[in-house]
């Protein structure tokens, strides 16, 4: 369990296929605080780490999450910057929303636009997912915890303040880059309730 709240950059060293893909990721956490098989949000996925070393660590991802996540369009190419969050912990402070590491798929960026020191952006959402997004409610898009501004079909729009685009990748993005998403789980949860009737 994540909040969505990212506490380190982190960057691709090298990716191999050996069954599963394994990827080496570089880190400015301390690794020694590290356990083998702790879980860490890798732009949202949430991963499991197998192995350690100074400054970097591995983790194994599944054809499941290939397929679910960007991984499955970019494979996550060398020196690719992610947002990184260590799982949280009883007492830890819950500064963004409940966030599980499942990714539920890819929304893509479809405009960009400078408001002050702030970017807005639109993003469009696949049809299936589309139905969970509502404006002012919550969802992680590459494991940050973000508000929704508006929505309007299947495009929503998110504010980034100049701290978010710092402290995280998104003073990166661009139009055309595919996203990790994330719904709310209480939305989930409604929904699946709603169908029960």
């Amino acid at each position: 369990m994540f909040t969505g709240i990212i506490t380190d950059i982190g960057e691709v060293r090298e990716t191999q296929q050996r069954g599963d893909l394994r990827a080496r990721i570089g880190t400015k956490y301390v690794t020694s605080g590290i356990d083998i098989g702790a879980s860490i949000a890798c732009d949202g996925v949430c991963l499991t780490v197998i192995e350690l070393g100074p400054d970097w660590f591995d983790v194994e991802i599944s054809a499941e999450s290939v397929s679910k996540t960007n991984i499955g369009s970019t494979n996550w190419p060398d020196g690719r910057r992610l947002n990184l969050e260590r799982a949280l912990k009883v007492g830890d402070e819950l500064g963004g929303h409940i966030v599980s590491g499942h990714v539920d798929g890819v929304t893509e960026i479809i405009a960009m636009e400078d408001e002050g020191d702030s970017t807005r952006v639109t993003l469009r959402a696949p049809d299936t997912l589309a139905k969970f997004i509502a404006s002012k409610g919550s969802v992680a898009l590459n494991g940050t915890s973000l508000t929704v501004n508006e929505v309007n079909g299947t495009d929503f729009g998110i504010n980034f303040i100049p701290h978010t685009k710092v402290a995280t990748t998104w003073g990166d993005a661009k139009v055309g880059d595919a996203v990790n998403l994330e719904i709310d789980t209480l939305a989930r949860y409604v929904a699946r309730l709603q169908e029960w009737g």
